[in-house]
């Protein structure tokens, strides 16, 4: 029997760690019916490679943005730039953009925070509601990058209209999840489902309905445990759907066609292919 088709929907296929087998990795993932691949941009430096790369291989999709890990690379000009990348390259998304809180070394006085690591988050939030106001603008969805932040961010998103889009690497609450499915987002679930240890994830995964949830890689981070300690890879993204399946004691072929729906439902170009060069 044919194995279902199946979306990656956020792959760094563009980043140098890819550089010496890009092409051996997708064509296992050909092999392995992995029919499409969104690859989000992170900085306007990179993403002439990200557009270069989307527009030589079929599989791949392009999404343009700005990453809030990146901020401190990201001028006020790049703006800009980004509304002219979109009007010129015909993304399917805007994204990665959103919010990241995550203090690898937090400061000695719990819950406080310096005057730069404030002025850094109000960078973050002044770029993601601009980058907002350009996807609606040019009527696009959203690939949405969040950690420890999920407050500001739905807040931010109320504020402004948006068609939706994806909440990559879900990790937030029950009750946050229904508010971002309100908002018309996907949830997006990787390789950390796989680990024994991710019991939140799996909770999340069992309580949120088939219809909200995509699969991705983040490739080439956030393996899954079946290659723990190696590059992650979209071909991985096999590994997920098999955990999906599990958890909702389910088909792979339920959960392949389900999941593909949803993308094709926020991501309409995924269905005309009116993107593709």
């Amino acid at each position: 029997m044919t194995s279902p088709s199946i979306i990656d929907t956020h792959c760094h296929l563009d980043f140098p760690a890819f550089d010496h087998d890009r092409e051996a990795v997708l064509k296992r993932c050909a092999e392995k019916n992995i029919e499409h691949i969104i690859v989000p941009g992170v900085t306007a430096e990179t993403w002439p490679r990200t557009i270069k790369l989307c527009s030589q291989y079929q599989q791949t999709h392009l999404a343009l943005g700005m990453h809030p890990m990146f901020i401190d690379e990201h001028q006020p000009q790049h703006l800009n730039e980004l509304d002219a990348a979109v009007q010129n390259n015909a993304p399917i998304a805007i994204g990665e953009i959103g919010l990241d809180y995550f203090q690898a070394k937090p400061n000695e006085l719990q819950g406080k925070r310096n005057a730069s690591e404030e002025l850094q988050r109000e960078k973050q939030r002044l770029f993601f509601t601009k980058q907002l106001i350009i996807a609606n603008h040019h009527q696009l969805p959203l690939i949405i990058h969040n950690r420890k932040a999920h407050d500001d961010c739905l807040h931010l998103l109320t504020q402004t209209s948006s068609l939706g889009g994806i909440i990559h690497a879900f990790n937030g609450s029950i009750q946050q999840a229904e508010k971002y499915i309100e908002l018309g987002f996907l949830l997006g679930f990787g390789g950390m489902l796989t680990f024994e240890r991710s019991s939140k994830l799996r909770k999340l995964v069992k309580d949120i309905p088939l219809s909200s949830i995509v699969l991705e890689t983040d490739a080439p981070d956030m393996t899954v445990a079946q290659h723990k300690g190696e590059r992650n890879s979209p071909e991985f993204v096999t590994y997920v759907l098999n955990e999906v399946a599990n958890i909702k004691q389910v088909s792979t072929t339920e959960v392949a066609q389900s999941t593909n729906e949803n993308v094709r439902r926020v991501f309409f170009s995924l269905s005309s292919e009116q993107n593709r060069t």
